[in-house]
């Protein structure tokens, strides 16, 4: 089971690309999330069967409290933004820092996190973020994955998606990997440091 948030400005299109993702579905009729939602979705990364539990949670502040239940325990998180809205593009630093003091990941460093622009399908005159502000914003991150979609018409949710899951999957596998041996004795001792006299 791989865990992943959706994060990112009211209006920016996260239930619009999880339901174009998971149930081929698109509609102009969704009525703003309250708290979150969440579906799931099975796929087949290299021979292996996930089940990626993908959370949809509201983008205004006033549910910004309930974070740290929907963010614990996340395996890779997803900031969003409508690339004709500047404004939800400036806020990804505060969805991205909000989300680490939540969830709190052991490594913040290494967190996976992927940069998706939507609504790309609206005309071009009208875009207020360019590609290149946006892949300059995710090298400065530590060079996250970026993305330009479009929920509407079904553009690049599914590559977007795929390295999304990739990614989550590569974090759990770290994660479980050092809840086995964090218990673990450290025997490599500095011969220096011993006091032993032999």
């Amino acid at each position: 089971m791989l865990k992943v948030v959706i994060l990112g400005d009211s209006g920016v299109g996260k239930t619009s690309i999880m339901q174009q993702y998971v149930n081929k579905k698109f509609s102009t009729q969704y009525k703003a999330t309250i708290g979150a939602d969440f579906l799931t979705k099975e796929l087949h990364i290299d021979d292996r069967k996930v089940v990626m539990q993908i959370w949809d949670t509201a983008g205004q502040e006033r549910f910004q409290s309930l974070g740290v239940a929907f963010y614990r325990g996340a395996d890779c998180c997803v900031l969003m933004y409508d690339v004709n809205n500047a404004k939800s593009f400036e806020a990804l630093d505060s969805w991205r820092d909000e989300f680490l003091i939540q969830a709190n990941p052991s490594d913040p460093e290494s967190f996976p996190f992927v940069v998706i622009g939507n609504k790309i399908d609206v005309e071009d005159t009208k875009r207020a973020v360019s590609m290149k502000k946006a892949q300059a914003f995710c090298a400065a991150k530590g060079n996250l994955p970026y993305y330009e979609t479009s929920a509407k018409e079904n553009t690049g949710v599914e590559q977007a998606f795929d390295v999304v899951a990739r990614n989550a999957m590569q974090q759990e596998e770290a994660h479980s990997y050092n809840q086995d041996y964090s218990d673990a004795i450290d025997i490599n001792m500095d011969a220096e440091s011993s006091s032993c006299a032999c």
